[in-house]
């Protein structure tokens, strides 16, 4: 998931779900350990399909992955990556979003799975949407403004992610693309076009910031 402003940075932290004490810093730690990958976009297969469970927790292959994810996130100005969108064909996503009330939330989650949430306890919000895989445009998607999701961090330990309004956007958003669904998937024939066509107009454009911004990175 894309964000069209880049905003500021709270010192209202939470990782993994869990406040943390003291000023966090302005990347996760786990990008500084991570190398830049190739964002997929939309049209290649491994984006169209559900993805596999992870089933191994805890490996050296599994830390490096959100690593990776991590620092490929941070170089396109996202504010989600699921590891189908760096061609990794299983249930992960990594996230560094702030919600509606200004917390900074941060991490990953595995084999995440959404909680049908009681009609009566949300309601469905407008939101501007873009994603790393499709660059370039931003459009409107209606979807509850509350989501939970549960699944396992890491080391398979349960994790349980509760979001409302940006973050929940961002947790519908990302358990969709490991799902082998796209935020353009859920516009109208005429959204989906003009999606499509801004994306081609653009992509050269925003693959060349994004190449800059990694270029500097090893500078």
């Amino acid at each position: 998931m894309s964000s069209d402003s880049p905003g500021s940075i709270d010192r209202r932290v939470r990782v993994q779900g869990k406040p943390v004490d003291g000023v966090f810093p302005r990347r996760a730690p786990e990008a500084e350990r991570g190398s830049v990958r190739r964002v997929t976009v939309v049209g290649e297969e491994v984006l169209h399909r559900p993805c596999r469970d992870v089933v191994d927790f805890g490996t050296p292959e599994l830390a490096a992955l959100i690593d990776d994810m991590f620092a490929t996130m941070y170089v396109a100005e996202g504010v989600g990556l699921a590891a189908n969108q760096i061609g990794v064909d299983l249930r992960v996503f990594v996230y560094d979003i702030p919600d509606g009330d200004g917390v900074r939330h941060v991490g990953h989650i595995i084999n995440p799975v959404l909680d049908e949430i009681p009609a009566a306890q949300r309601r469905l919000e407008d939101g501007t949407e873009g994603c790393l895989s499709v660059p370039g445009p931003y459009l409107t998607v209606a979807r509850p403004d509350h989501a939970i999701a549960r699944g396992q961090d890491m080391h398979g330990e349960p994790l349980v992610l509760e979001g409302r309004e940006f973050f929940a956007r961002c947790l519908q958003h990302e358990t969709d693309h490991l799902n082998g669904s796209l935020y353009i998937d859920r516009l109208s024939a005429r959204d989906r076009k003009t999606a499509l066509r801004e994306m081609n107009e653009r992509r050269d454009e925003v693959f060349a910031a994004r190449a800059a911004r990694a270029a500097a990175l090893k500078s």
